[in-house]
């Protein structure tokens, strides 16, 4: 039973990596458009990080609520990581977001 706790929890810390991967990965693409004025690209790339961003999000939700109704996840080192790289994610998204919105104020007071 213990062994497919584990394998459980892998699959959930190795899920949220993968996520919360491409939902960073997709907001700095975004990034690099809104650097070469691509703004439409860059909305798009945005779009997309945050819908993998909310599939890590929900990932994470259902850990919680089973945890809030007494069925504990055996925590590890991997799944640390996995929310280490969750909340990696959303601060860059966040961050991201603001600096595409800078280029594209730039581009317009200069345009």
């Amino acid at each position: 039973m213990e062994e497919d706790a584990l394998t459980g929890c892998e699959a959930i810390s190795f899920g949220l990596i993968a996520v919360a991967g491409q939902a960073r990965s997709l907001a700095f693409e975004a990034l690099a458009a809104a650097r070469e004025h691509d703004f439409v690209r860059a909305d798009e790339l945005l779009e997309q990080s945050r819908t993998a961003g909310l599939e890590a999000h929900e990932q994470q939700t259902k850990l919680l609520v089973k945890e809030a109704n007494g069925d504990h996840t055996p925590v590890d080192v991997m799944l640390v990581h996995a929310q280490d790289h969750l909340m990696t994610a959303m601060l860059a998204q966040e961050l991201i977001e603001e600096l595409v919105y800078l280029h594209k104020e730039k581009v317009d007071r200069a345009g």
